[in-house]
C-alpha cells in the first residue's frame, strides 16, 4: 500500500470522528440558529463520511442513520413533538443518499441490510418525533425518497456491471489479439529459417560421402541460419518483457523492408531459390507496424516457395504508392497442390497481418502458372 492510499485512509477514519462533533455542534453551537438551519447544518455533516461510505459502505450508512436519529432525539424543544424535531428529520436524505452508493457499488445482501437499516431507522424517527396527524405524509415523503435512493443505486449497479463487462470484453480480445500476434511472429521467424535448414540437412545427408565439401557447405549453412533464427527469437523475447509498463525501448532495431537485401541474399545462398527484388516509387520511412508486416509478408512468401512451389527463381515488386504500399511475390513454379502452403497457417497469417491494416491481400495460383502474393496497406498520413 502506497503513501497515498494511507493518507486517504487515515482522513476516512479522521471524517468519521470528526461526524459527530459536526452533528452536536450543529445542533448545540448557538441557541439563535433557525432549526431549519441546524437541520441543514446535520445534512451537510455528513459529508464528512464521504472516505469511510467509499471504503465501506454500510458502515458509512449506519453512522449516518445514527447521526441523524441523534440530531432527531437530542434536538432541544419545548415538547416530545416540537417541529424543530421533525424539521431535523430532513438530515435523512443524506443517509438515503449514502444508501443509493450501496445499493451501486455493494454486495446484494449488503444492499439488502441497507435498505431494511434505512427503513427502520426512518420508521423509527417519524413514529416517535413526528406529531400523529403529520406522521402519514412524512412516512409518504420517506417512503418516496427511500425508492428514489433504490432505483438510482440500481441505475449505477447496472451501469457498473455493464462497464465491467465491456472491460472484461475488452481485456479477452486484446489477450487474444496479443496471442495471434505473437504466433505470427513466431511462425514468420521460424518457418523460414527452418525451410531453409530442413533443405540443407536434406542435402548434406545426400552428399556427406560422395562430395564432403558441399555436405560441409551444407551444414555450415544450417548453424549460419539456427544462429540467426536464435538471435531473432531472443530479440522478439527480450521486446515482450520489455513491453511492460516503465520497461526499456528494445536496444535493437526493428525488423523491416531495409533488410530485404540480407533476406534475398540468405534465400539465394542457403536454398538455392534467386530473388529478385523491384523497387517503385519514392521509397520514405513507414510506421513500424507497417514496415513489419511488409517484411513479414515478403519472408513468408519466400519461405513458401523455397518449400512448395519447386522453382529456383522469384520476383518481389515493393511499390510505393502515394497512399499505399503494394507488395508482390510471383514465381513460377507449381502453384497450388495438395501439399501447398494454402493448407497451413502462412498464408492466413499473412491475410490477419493486412487485415488488421485495414488493406487488401489476395493470395493463389496464377493463370499462366506458378504461384501470386499481393498485398496493399494504406499509409497513414504522416507517412504519406
Amino acid at each position: 500500500m502506497n503513501a497515498t492510499s494511507h493518507s486517504r485512509g487515515a482522513a476516512a477514519w479522521c471524517g468519521l470522528v470528526l461526524y459527530p462533533l459536526a452533528v452536536s455542534l450543529s445542533l448545540f453551537g448557538s441557541s439563535m440558529v433557525l432549526p431549519s438551519v441546524r437541520a441543514l447544518g446535520v445534512t451537510l455533516s455528513a459529508v464528512l463520511l464521504a472516505g469511510v461510505v467509499r471504503r465501506r459502505p454500510l458502515l458509512g450508512l449506519v453512522v449516518a442513520l445514527a447521526g441523524t436519529l441523534f440530531a432527531v432525539a437530542a434536538q432541544p424543544t419545548h415538547g416530545l413533538f416540537d417541529d424543530s424535531r421533525q424539521t431535523n428529520l430532513v438530515a435523512f436524505v443524506s443517509a438515503d443518499v449514502v444508501l443509493g452508493y450501496l445499493i451501486a457499488r455493494g454486495s446484494r445482501g449488503t444492499a439488502v441490510a441497507g435498505i431494511a437499516l434505512s427503513f427502520v431507522a426512518q420508521a423509527v424517527g417519524i413514529a416517535f418525533f413526528v406529531r400523529p396527524e403529520n406522521q402519514i405524509g412524512f412516512a409518504v415523503v420517506a417512503l418516496l425518497v427511500l425508492l428514489v435512493a433504490c432505483m438510482v443505486g440500481l441505475l449505477g449497479r447496472e451501469r457498473r456491471q455493464h462497464a465491467e463487462a465491456l472491460h472484461d470484453q475488452a481485456v479477452a480480445e486484446a489477450v487474444t489479439a496479443e496471442r495471434l500476434r505473437i504466433a505470427r511472429e513466431l511462425h514468420d521467424m521460424v518457418s523460414h529459417s527452418i525451410g531453409v535448414i530442413a533443405i540443407q540437412s536434406g542435402v548434406a545427408s545426400r552428399v556427406i560421402e560422395t562430395r564432403p565439401k558441399e555436405a560441409r557447405e551444407a551444414l555450415e549453412a544450417i548453424e549460419t541460419t539456427s544462429r540467426e533464427t536464435l538471435q531473432g527469437l531472443r530479440r522478439t523475447l527480450v521486446a515482450l518483457r520489455r513491453a511492460e509498463p516503465g520497461g526499456a525501448a528494445p536496444l535493437t532495431p526493428a525488423t523491416g523492408l531495409a533488410d530485404l537485401g540480407s533476406l534475398t541474399e540468405v534465400t539465394a545462398r542457403d536454398a538455392g531459390v534467386h530473388v529478385e527484388v523491384v523497387r517503385s516509387g519514392a521509397q520514405r520511412p513507414l510506421p513500424a507496424d507497417v514496415d513489419l508486416a511488409a517484411y513479414r509478408i515478403v519472408q513468408e512468401s519466400l519461405t513458401n516457395v523455397v518449400r512448395h512451389a519447386g522453382t529456383d527463381t522469384c520476383r518481389v515488386l515493393v511499390s510505393f504508392g502515394d497512399t499505399d504500399l503494394a507488395l508482390e511475390i510471383v514465381d513460377a513454379g507449381r502453384g497450388t497442390t495438395a501439399g501447398s502452403p494454402g493448407t497451413g497457417f502462412g498464408i492466413t497469417g499473412m491475410g490477419e497481418r493486412v487485415s488488421l491494416l485495414h488493406g487488401e491481400f489476395s493470395a493463389g495460383p496464377r493463370p499462366e502458372g506458378g504461384f501470386r502474393v499481393a498485398a496493399r496497406i494504406p499509409l497513414p498520413e504522416a507517412a504519406r
